[in-house]
């Protein structure tokens, strides 16, 4: 993973870094068996507006958030969707929060929905990947924790919303148990998964009893098609637990509450046949070689072997980019550690054991996150930031400078992506008539860009009525000259093509 120390394109308008936040020995840490949660902030801020849900006519079920520009507007053309993207993908929850859902969600640029799974549990990590060459749409599912944790499977859809595989842990850790933190899938056909396994340990290094018990973070390699496991690390064997920045709280430590001194949350192809391995709790990334699971370098925690061009805590979502700078979302809590959580990217020299700071990703104005959060390059070179615990999305050139960001007002979602996603659902249009008015939604199909009502006496006599171009989830058309007894909506496309009819529910 060596790289130069040349900047990216842009670089040159990246801010500069003076200190923000640490990875130093010493920093106290307020967590009960951490998770993705912290104990001493709120999920939203006061300052975030309550949620508000769109209302549908045509699916009543269905109540996403109404999405908000905070600042610019994020760039789109239409023509290149390739380049940046024609969807955001999001993962809307956490109920206590009053968000508007709970479920997978896919938006358009301007933050208006394109599909609204009718899931009722929040999922985790919404995003498009390629899968045995073909697009799909991916996400976990299952039961998560109060500590940040879970287990459950990833679901893969096709193009027509229909499941084509899932995949879970396998082998020592057994099947179910895929956390919540990573899904992604190699172009090997493999999917990287993270779990959470109970195990005894020697806690007396951070106050604990002898015989005490943590959360051992392990990441897997599994293949998607057959289930097997190819390859597993567990971090008891290369990390001690003296390394975490975590507070062993009373009554913690026991069988019962095992102490969460890793908390992995992120697993990264290396390009020269290792992996990254990030771990929340101890604030270090970690170089492993695939072969002998031996860390080969440290980057950032009390094991730091690099001299750091920016400093990090609790970070969340490395990822090595196709030019070999490293990217990451600088959590800087909790408990707080820097003035505000950012986005970083990061050259890393493996011959002087330097890093040097690329940009950062900054907020419009000082942001904490203290859970989750991601940063995704795009292949124009902008950069998309998911702001994890806080409900923003937020998109900047590769410099670091600020071109959009898009709010859903309240709860969190795990990561947000800009993805290129074209689908048409296996199920027709949603269509209802009141009067000579008709209402009309396709939930997920990308590619509509008007509507055609046909109407007569039966489907045989039936002409057209009237056009509409597609006006957000929903239109609604009114038909001047009144509709017969038959009434059916035909979805086109930018070539006035028929993808899709829908009539009425009887």
């Amino acid at each position: 993973m060596t790289t130069s120390s040349r900047p990216i394109p842009g670089a040159r308008r990246a801010r500069a870094v003076h200190g923000l936040g640490a990875v130093v020995v010493g920093v106290v840490c307020a967590l009960v068996a951490t998770g993705c949660s912290g104990d001493d902030d709120a999920v939203t801020d006061p300052t975030d507006p309550p949620a508000v849900a769109h209302t549908y006519v045509t699916r009543p079920d269905l109540t996403p958030p109404v999405m908000r520009a905070t600042v610019g507007s994020l760039p789109h053309d239409a023509a290149d969707d390739a380049a940046e993207g024609n969807v955001v993908a999001l993962g809307p929850k956490d109920e206590d929060q009053q968000p508007a859902m709970q479920g997978a969600l896919l938006v358009d640029p301007t933050g208006e929905p394109v599909w609204v799974s009718p899931m009722k549990v929040g999922p985790f990590d919404v995003r498009v990947q390629e899968y045995q060459g073909v697009p799909v749409l991916t996400y976990w599912e299952g039961t998560s924790t109060d500590s940040g944790t879970g287990e459950g499977r990833v679901v893969l859809l096709d193009a027509h919303y229909d499941q084509v595989a899932t995949v879970t842990t396998g082998g020592s850790v057994g099947r179910g148990k895929a956390d919540i933190h990573e899904t992604t899938i190699t172009p090997s056909g493999t999917i990287l998964l993270t779990a959470y396994v109970p195990a005894q340990a020697d806690l007396t290094a951070v106050g604990g009893p002898k015989d005490g018990w943590v959360e051992e973070g392990v990441a897997q390699e599994v293949d998607i098609a057959s289930g097997k496991v190819l390859w597993e690390w567990r971090s008891l064997d290369h990390v001690p637990v003296q390394e975490t920045y975590a507070n062993l709280a009373k009554g913690m430590g026991t069988e019962e509450k095992p102490f969460d001194y890793f908390h992995i949350n992120a697993i990264a192809l290396d390009g020269d046949g290792a992996l990254l391995v990030s771990a929340r709790n101890t604030h270090t990334v970690y170089k492993v070689d695939r072969a002998t699971g031996k860390v080969d370098w440290h980057l950032g925690g009390k094991q730091n072997e690099f001299v750091l061009g920016a400093q990090f805590a609790w970070q969340h979502d490395v990822r090595l980019q196709d030019d070999g700078t490293l990217t990451l979302f600088d959590n800087e809590g909790s408990p707080r550690v820097g003035p505000t959580s950012r986005g970083l990217r990061l050259t890393v020299d493996e011959k002087t054991m330097t890093t040097s700071t690329v940009a950062e990703y900054l907020p419009p104005t000082a942001r904490h996150s203290d859970t989750q959060g991601n940063v995704q390059v795009l292949p124009d070179g902008n950069v998309v930031v998911g702001w994890g615990q806080r409900p923003y999305v937020t998109e900047y050139d590769g410099g670091g400078n600020l071109l959009g960001e898009l709010s859903f007002s309240s709860g969190s979602s795990y990561r947000a992506y800009r993805v290129t996603w074209h689908a048409t659902p296996t199920d027709p249009p949603d269509v209802v008539v009141q009067g000579d008015t008709v209402h009309v939604s396709w939930n997920g199909a990308t590619d509509v860009a008007r509507w055609r009502v046909v109407s007569g006496a039966d489907e045989a006599s039936a002409k057209t009525v009237t056009t509409a171009a597609r006006k957000g989830f929903e239109t609604t058309v009114h038909a001047s000259s009144g509709l017969g007894a038959y009434v059916a909506v035909q979805a086109l496309d930018a070539d006035g093509a028929v993808i899709g009819t829908g009539t009425p529910a009887k």
